[in-house]
């Protein structure tokens, strides 16, 4: 059996890598750092946590939690390296970004079956291709990619990463722990406003110098990733209703929500440094600097890390993907990840996933396993696929593409929960299939 070309070792490439090489199929795995590294990368590592280092909720009411137990009764790497690395993170689960790049990359490397070819792609090799590049991929090979599509025009948008700060830097006297609403274990370091200090700051932060980044217009920015400047600007209480929103935080020095909380979230495992939540910015570092310093809590932080912005580009998938992400114009090569147009490190995996054991199930003569939309992997390669889809974006996973029950139950979190609980029966009898 031929080898298997996985381009790519971020979070989706090393999962279908893996899925592939542990059924015992011989993988290639292309990946171009430390080689040569984008401007969003900062470690040779592979599943390199670029923006934020939380994967977002672990509760199963939430479809995101949903999606990572699917993950974890499939065997993913991925999850299993996330788990082993968690950080305190109330409901969430985050991870400490390097050791969880670092355990990934040792996992890959150890695996027998997968050949690591530390450099560039420029063209599609022949056989088996799995593209995994990401938002970030090269122009050389997003021109190769073109010419397989040439009647399909490529997406674009742009992202962005929060600054990191120490926390030996951060003024805890103007600060307290605490987690939203008392869930979990008080992980978040809170940092409140007053009415005026809140002003000042939204009236600097609006203008504020942004980094000149070619191309760039407001619209061009997804939702989930919109700089905090640019959030600023829709409106005085914006930020109050988003990132800085004081509710379910209650001081426990006058025992009272505040005017605006700005959060950090432990971004390593022995809480050394800590993330803005929320802060995702496009400004230049130096007003970075300025502007976040007016926050009380910050006014003396060191930041290790400013905030940095990229263009994401990903396909138009309704178009040109089946619903095993494979290339329908030439079913050889498929895509995984948020080249695909799914949107969030958890999604990525689990189209990673999808890929590899669809693309194993194939080679090894078994059937598809084709995961239906009553779970959260089976809806989100069923939406992305989707050629109703007419302005297609990238998604979250969310239980609005998952099939409905049926029946009424009372309660959103009632009825989340019992989406889950069928999905997860599923996703079982699957399980069982997977590992025959």
């Amino acid at each position: 059996m031929d080898k298997v070309t996985v381009i790519g070792a971020g979070l989706a490439g090393c999962e279908a890598a893996w899925q592939l090489a542990e059924r015992g199929i011989k993988v290639r795995l292309v990946e171009m750092k430390p080689n040569k590294m984008t401007p969003a990368h900062h470690s040779g590592d592979f599943a390199e946590l670029v923006c934020s280092n939380s994967l977002r909720s672990d509760e199963l009411a939430n479809a995101v939690g949903l999606l990572k137990q699917e993950l974890r009764e499939l065997g993913s790497l991925i999850m299993e390296c996330a788990d082993a690395t968690r950080v305190a993170a109330g409901g969430a689960l985050a991870v400490d970004r390097e050791g969880f790049s670092s355990r990934v990359t040792e996992r890959i490397k150890s695996q027998p079956n997968i050949e690591i070819v530390s450099e560039e792609a420029l063209v599609i090799p022949e056989g088996e291709v799995i593209i995994a590049t990401g938002p970030l991929t090269s122009d050389a090979l997003a021109q190769e990619i073109a010419k397989k599509c040439p009647d399909v025009s490529f997406l674009n948008f742009y992202d962005a990463a929060a600054p990191i700060v120490t926390l030996e830097s951060i003024d805890l006297d103007s600060a307290f722990y605490a987690s939203r609403y008392d869930k979990g274990t008080a992980d978040y370091i809170n940092c409140p406003m007053t009415k005026e200090e809140y002003l000042a700051f939204w009236t600097e932060l609006c203008k504020a110098e942004e980094a000149h980044i070619h191309g760039f217009d407001d619209a061009g920015v997804f939702e989930g990733c919109m700089p905090v400047e640019v959030m600023a600007r829709r409106g005085e209480d914006t930020l109050r209703f988003g990132p800085l929103k004081p509710v379910g935080l209650i001081d426990p020095r006058s025992g009272r929500e505040n005017y605006a909380v700005v959060q950090l979230r432990r971004d390593n495992a022995v809480g050394t440094i800590y993330n803005i939540v929320g802060f995702q910015t496009h400004l230049t570092f130096s007003e970075q600097k300025r502007v976040f310093s007016m926050i009380p809590a910050l006014k003396n932080a060191e930041f290790v890390r400013f905030g940095v912005m990229h263009r994401n580009t990903y396909l138009n998938s309704p178009r040109l993907l089946d619903r095993y992400y494979r290339l329908k114009g030439e079913p050889r090569i498929s895509f995984a990840g948020q080249i695909t147009g799914v949107e969030g490190y958890v999604e990525s995996c689990a189209s990673g996933m999808c890929v590899g054991l669809e693309t194993a199930a194939r080679l090894l003569g078994r059937q598809s396993l084709n995961f239906p939309r009553e779970t959260a992997i089976g809806a989100l390669a069923l939406y992305v696929s989707d050629s109703s889809v007419g302005n297609f974006q990238p998604m979250n996973v969310n239980f609005g593409i998952i099939e409905a029950l049926g029946k009424k139950i009372k309660g959103k979190r009632n009825k989340n929960a019992e989406i889950s609980a069928r999905s997860l029966e599923i996703i079982k009898k699957y399980s069982a299939e997977v590992y025959k």
